[in-house]
């Protein structure tokens, strides 16, 4: 298989599966899909999530935080939800579940991903700026999982809702996706107006 997934921190993992055992965890969750499953959940495929905070016009490799891991919840042949992990002081430790439109279509992304040559290391990468999420494809499998820089043959797969004018599940190398990227949140120039900056006291 060309992905080569990570093992999530052990304490992350286990933090999930407490949660899933929680009834209440699971009956408090703003997710009608998770409380509805009828047998039993599982954790499965986890990325650590990545936050690209700000856009910086020419940097060469934009730096990246770790946010967390995140895990797809399934149901049988099904994911129905996520469930995120966060680090504390303490330690890895379950944050929260979610579902929506981003797990179906993670887990079509991995699958394309899957049918390519090329391995990768999978990690989904956010970028709050644009209300976007993409899978980030990393082209050094052996690397960290937390480190945080963006290679720019590095691919990204938006996930679908996309920003507009991004098209989702389209593989783009970083170097070809982060000038668009900066495009859409540097702020246009003010148009040259005499006054425009004041008037004469």
């Amino acid at each position: 298989m060309p992905l080569h997934v990570f093992p999530a921190p052990a304490p992350a993992l286990r933090s999930v599966l407490a949660a899933l055992g929680s009834p209440t965890a699971v009956r408090e969750a703003h997710t009608p899909a998770l409380r509805s499953v009828q047998g039993s959940l599982s954790p499965e495929l986890p990325l650590p999530v990545h936050v690209l905070d700000r856009i910086v016009p020419n940097e060469a490799a934009p730096r990246t935080r770790l946010a967390g891991w995140r895990f797809l919840v399934r149901s049988g042949e099904r994911a129905v939800a996520a469930a995120d992990t966060m680090l504390t002081a303490d330690g890895w430790t379950f944050s929260h579940f979610f579902e929506g439109p981003y797990i179906a279509s993670t887990e079509l992304a991995v699958r394309q991903a899957e049918s390519t040559a090329t391995h990768y290391q999978p990690r989904l990468l956010s970028v709050p700026e644009l209300y976007m999420l993409t899978l980030w494809l990393h082209h050094d499998i052996e690397a960290d999982a937390g480190g945080g820089t963006l290679a720019p043959t590095d691919l990204l797969v938006p996930l679908a809702p996309a920003p507009t004018g991004i098209t989702a599940h389209r593989p783009h190398h970083v170097a070809d996706l982060l000038p668009v990227m900066t495009l859409r949140v540097t702020p246009a120039p003010l148009p040259d107006v005499p006054g425009l900056l004041g008037t004469p006291a």
